[in-house]
């Protein structure tokens, strides 16, 4: 999965986001969003222990604290209190030096000899991407992909809550998925603005992703998770994410047949992108 986004001359944009750096440790940085939080210490951008400053992330590692994060609070739900860099590097798939690395931008180095406290680390890594708060998500397209997307119960949990559905289809107009009743695409500017949507998830065939994306930023969204094969022409302060399975398939095929020609790094997949895909996960 990765960030990608045109400007609205057609050109890409001069950012670099949606460009992959070869090593995702020396990847360009970029500040993270403001979390909205009731603790003065945090607001001010310090971390969780001995007010340490939260640096700005390598996109790479923002990947990772997710999937560390998940990790975490598995670990959690079976009373665990604290985890050593080598078992939580081996759980979430990466190195336990890069671990280390990526959990030392938020300002968490551990106890020799103790490891990581589980709740602390997660509350860091949750103030780091903002799951403080919750985001608000609309899915627009209802077909397999957002249906299953819409019905998915893991989302509220997670600071994710569903909160609007649309769709062109006649058909599906005022009838409920997951709960939510579908509304038409012509609805997307004014209902968004409304339940406040943060996060715009585009699940339409590509000829419809465009018009779709420009009515999301109408309403206010400011984030998109893009399921559509096409860069999307977006304003500056718009951050898109894009997801294409068909190029995810072409990345494994390629390890699949670098592992039969017995050549250098076969098998390390998981680690090879920096684990963006694993974020989808459950």
């Amino acid at each position: 999965m990765v960030a990608q986004r045109g400007r609205r001359d057609g050109s890409s944009s001069a950012s670099g986001r949606g460009r992959r750096a070869p090593d995702a440790d020396n990847a360009p940085t970029a500040e993270m969003p403001a979390v909205e939080t009731a603790d003065p210490a945090d607001a001010a951008g310090t971390g969780a222990e001995g007010g340490l400053p939260v640096k700005a992330v390598p996109e790479a590692a923002v990947a990772r604290l997710a999937v560390y994060l998940r990790v975490l609070s598995t670990l959690a739900e079976q009373g665990s209190t604290t985890v050593s860099s080598e078992e939580l590097s081996h759980a979430a798939g990466v190195n336990s030096a890069k671990l280390r690395k990526d959990l030392s931008y938020i300002g968490s180095y551990g106890t020799r000899g103790v490891g990581y406290e589980v709740e602390v680390l997660i509350g860091q890594i949750e103030r780091t991407l903002g799951l403080t708060r919750q985001h608000r998500v609309a899915v627009v397209g209802i077909g397999n992909l957002g249906h299953a997307l819409a019905n998915y119960g893991g989302f509220p949990g997670r600071g994710f809550p569903v909160e609007a559905l649309f769709d062109v289809d006649p058909d599906l107009i005022g009838v409920p998925v997951g709960g939510l009743p579908v509304s038409g695409l012509e609805e997307i500017p004014r209902v968004c603005a409304e339940r406040g949507i943060s996060i715009g998830v585009i699940a339409t065939p590509s000829t419809a992703a465009q018009s779709v994306c420009d009515r999301l930023v109408e309403g206010g969204v400011q984030c998109i998770l893009n399921f559509a094969p096409v860069v999307l022409q977006v304003p500056e302060h718009v951050e898109v994410r894009k997801v294409d399975l068909a190029v995810e398939l072409q990345i494994l095929s390629f390890h699949v047949a670098r592992r039969a020609d017995g050549g250098p790094g076969a098998g390390r997949v998981a680690d090879a992108e920096g684990l963006g895909g694993a974020v989808m996960s459950s």
